[in-house]
């Protein structure tokens, strides 16, 4: 993964996911971030937040505070939740910039797209997409 120390929180996430081949042990660590996910404020449950492309209903939200991204979300499925909150964590506290900048890759290094459904994985690339557009569009 590029430049570690801008996605520190993201490569820490990446590294617990590739500490073990495990699919069941990925697929726990994903539920257990889904169920540490706060329930965001209503106003982000909105068509503009929506998440296309996801089979379960996925909002997204980034909000600019001092330069900086941070996010909230909402997923009605628990798995997809997790991923979302993965993603939260990991891109949290970053500038539109390095948001948008950041390599894709990073989802093939957590072994992940080869245990998830090819629904799950192709909405995980989703949420991605809807962030950097999302960063994209804070940076006007």
């Amino acid at each position: 993964m590029e430049n570690k120390s801008i996605y520190n929180e993201l490569f820490k996430l990446v590294e617990k996911l590739k500490s073990t081949e495990d699919p069941k042990r990925k697929y726990e660590y994903i539920l257990w971030l889904g169920k540490k996910l706060n329930f965001p404020k209503e106003d982000i449950l909105i068509p503009h937040n929506k998440v296309k492309g996801c089979v379960s209903e996925v909002y997204v939200k980034g909000e600019i505070i001092d330069g900086k991204i941070f996010w909230e979300g909402y997923s009605d499925a628990l798995i997809t939740k997790g991923l979302l909150s993965f993603l939260i964590k990991g891109l949290n506290n970053l500038s539109p910039s390095e948001v948008i900048n950041l390599d894709d890759n990073f989802i093939y290094e957590t072994g992940l797209n080869k245990s998830l459904t090819p629904s799950r994985s192709n909405g995980f690339f989703n949420i991605l997409k809807k962030m950097k557009n999302q960063a994209y569009d804070l940076l006007s």
